[in-house]
């Protein structure tokens, strides 16, 4: 592809922003260059960046710079440095802050002469604890702009100009003086408001930096029968590494020596270890519970499970639901209005014949107390909380719009090979002959059957487990097999092939032939039938756990399978799901689906195979579970680790609880600045309640939105 035809996806860090808008102004000054499509996300302050190759992303980083804020390229793991930093300034902020209130609520500690000892200790707080807020509030008028940061400085300051005005002017030295107080009180208020947010936004974004931090650093390498101990990031696929009891496993790879068992909750969230030995797959990231084991590297680097988790993780966290997008248009114009109810409030209480003390003791209230910040947090704090507690379950959201999805479906479609069902076949069912036994029969079956690669002949071979040798063994496709075993030549496979050879079946074996829900082999030997073999699909024993809470959540359960009506018919019935479609083949059940669609019906649809890729992508809401194919996890929105099928139900209601929260925190957001603000210019709430109300209304969305992590 010539270069000047590739797309590439730049990942930036983004400092500066203080609301919804001005994410929304970096996405505009992006999009200038054209071919390019910009995500900026206020809550994990980065933007992802589609854009031609030919674009170099220092352009992207300049013009974000251009327009008054801070990028970088995105490293893996955010520095601490910013919070620490604004730690720093609340101490020294809030020390200070104290000497300048004291004596306000004390008024024994208050002395003539202490107003020029509260301009001393209110320069540091209003000069370096509010630095970011008017640096911020600078940038933006240089471009033209006023956001939530001119606000809040010109609040602060103007609240100091006024207090100094009266101090350089002639006044009573018995009475304390006007608005230094407010001035020191509102910076540490929103000082501390801004703190506690970044705190929150960090713990909202917890589970996604422990995914990332999930890897091995070291690992023993194994070179001409030498221990090599390196880093991680040097394996190569095709390198053989030893992974110690307690250890974790480096990289996605196959076991080729040892066996043991595998604690993979870490990555999935299910506590049950995994039994492995040569020739197992074994993911990267999980850890090494029992004994010795050498793997050699299958994928490694962004191809290895964990970073392909990942991905879907922070995709899912960078996008936008659509209530979103109506939140940060209205923050763009939200601090202009301010702006202007502040000086329409001055002017009207000085009509009134108010005190000038008090009008603009109102116009700072306006200022201070309105919080657009709040808007702009409401969705992504939940979607990072959300999301990363999914990851957490072995849930992982594709993007943000599923969400919305989530909340309109009301039918399930479920696959059952692999779905309902184990996906592999298991002996269900012996039936012997009168004057047989069941371990003969199953011994000389297994014998024979364990020279055949066909599922139903493995399924045989493990339950006889027999050590008799076989001879002169015979496929016969689509029939069966037959062979030699201590001394009698053993048939085994379809009915019709055992009547063709040698007569009818005994009444006892037709009745179960008959009977079975499963797929049915007739054992014989000698010229004689002697037992049937019932081989099955298990369903899986948390199943119909599954299909019961999908029922609660108001989802109707189909079942729709490429297998026989009798099979599906069983299986069906034991889980609980009363309509079921069988003898589908891949592009029926595209066909089922749209036709439950023509119906009115909003549909998800869960499967796991190569076969269900088109189904998925025809559902409303697709959701591929556990060792899912490339295909099926492509096509669909929701994907499951674990093969599990009640962490579908789980995953539609953590989507509807993670959506319910973010219209619970929009929902606060846009009433508290609907009551703050009147109250505010009627001299209702006094500057420095306005400033704590300010503050306070971040942290109780992103306070909101972490209750999330307690999802079970």
């Amino acid at each position: 592809m010539p270069r000047s035809l590739e797309v590439l996806t730049t990942e930036l860090a983004i400092g500066g922003m203080t609301c919804a808008a001005c994410a929304s102004r970096i996405e505009r000054s992006l999009r200038r260059f054209h071919g390019v499509s910009v995500t900026v996300n206020y809550a994990t302050e980065q933007a992802t960046v589609t854009h031609p190759a030919a674009i170099d992303p220092a352009t992207l980083v300049a013009e974000v710079e251009r327009a008054g804020y801070t990028a970088e390229l995105r490293q893996a793991i955010r520095s601490e440095e910013p919070l620490r930093a604004l730690e720093e300034r609340l101490i020294i902020a809030a020390s200070c802050a104290a000497g300048v209130i004291a004596p306000t609520l004390i008024p024994a500690l208050w002395a003539p002469g202490w107003e020029w000892i509260s301009l001393a200790l209110t320069i540091p707080i209003v000069g370096y604890g509010g630095w970011p807020f008017h640096r911020a509030a600078w940038l933006g008028v240089r471009r033209g702009v006023i956001t939530m940061d001119a606000l809040v400085s010109l609040g602060t300051l103007l609240a100091f100009g006024w207090s100094l005005a009266q101090l350089l002017s002639p006044h009573d030295p018995a009475r304390p003086l006007g608005y230094f107080e407010i001035a020191a009180g509102l910076t540490v208020a929103l000082l501390t408001g801004r703190y506690l947010e970044a705190r929150a936004k960090r713990r909202a974004g917890t589970a996604l930096r422990s995914l990332l931090q999930l890897g091995a650093h070291e690992v023993t390498l194994l070179r001409n029968g030498r221990e090599v101990h390196a880093s991680a990031e040097r394996l190569t696929v095709g390198d053989a590494f030893l992974v110690r009891p307690g250890e974790k496993i480096a990289t996605d790879g196959v076991v080729i020596e040892g066996c043991s068992a595998v604690d993979a909750s870490l990555l999935t969230g299910e506590s049950v270890l995994v039994e492995v030995s040569a020739g197992d797959p074994v993911a990267g990231a999980t850890v090494n519970a029992g004994g010795r084991l050498v793997v050699r590297a299958a994928r490694v680097g962004l191809d290895t499970r964990l970073a392909q988790i990942t991905r879907l993780v922070e995709t899912a966290q960078s996008g936008k639901v659509a209530i979103q997008r109506l939140a940060e248009r209205l923050s763009a114009v939200f601090v202009p209005t301010v702006l202007a109810v502040a000086v329409a409030t001055l002017l009207i209480w000085f009509a009134l014949g108010a005190p000038a003390s008090d009008a603009i003791g109102a116009a700072i209230a306006v200022l201070i107390v309105v919080s657009p910040r709040a808007l702009g947090l409401a969705t992504p704090t939940a979607l990072l909380t959300g999301t990363g507690r999914g990851a957490q379950l072995g849930i992982l959201v594709k993007d943000a719009e599923t969400l919305e999805r989530t909340r309109k479906i009301d039918t399930i479609v479920l696959n059952k090979t692999g779905t309902v069902t184990e996906g592999r076949m298991r002996l269900v069912t012996v039936v012997a002959a009168e004057g047989e036994t069941r371990d003969e029969i199953l011994a000389l079956a297994g014998a024979v059957e364990r020279a055949s690669d066909h599922p139903i002949a493995r399924a045989i071979d493990e339950a006889g487990n027999s050590a008799l040798p076989v001879d002169e063994f015979a496929a016969l496709p689509g029939l069966g097999v037959e062979g030699w075993v201590a001394g009698k030549w053993v048939l085994v496979g379809r009915r019709e092939l055992v009547v063709q050879r040698w007569g009818e079946l005994p009444r006892q074996l037709e009745e179960a032939l008959g009977e079975t829900a499963g797929t049915a082999v007739v054992v014989a030997w000698d010229g004689i039938a002697r037992g049937v073999l019932v081989v099955a699909d298990v369903v899986k024993p948390t199943s119909a756990q599954a299909v019961r809470e999908l029922k609660a959540l108001g989802l109707a359960p189909f079942l729709l399978t490429g297998d026989r009506a009798p099979v599906a018919e069983a299986v069906a019935a034991e889980v609980g799901v009363e309509t079921v479609v069988a003898g589908l083949l891949p592009e029926g059940k595209v066909q089922a689906i749209r036709e439950l669609q023509r119906q009115g019906r909003v549909v998800a649809m869960v499967g796991d195979g190569v076969n269900d890729a088109a189904a998925l992508a025809q559902a409303d809401l697709g959701i591929a579970m556990g060792k899912a194919t490339d295909p099926a996890i492509e096509a669909s929105d929701l994907t499951l680790v674990r093969r599990d099928l009640r962490v579908a139900a789980d995953a539609i209601r953590l989507s509807r609880r993670t959506l319910a929260t973010i219209r619970g925190n929009l929902f606060w957001a846009f009433a508290y600045n609907l009551v703050a603000l009147p109250l505010a210019a009627a001299g209702v709430l006094d500057p420095m309640l306005a400033g704590v109300a300010m503050a306070l209304s971040s942290v109780l969305v992103v306070g909101n939105s972490l209750r999330l992590r307690r999802f079970r």
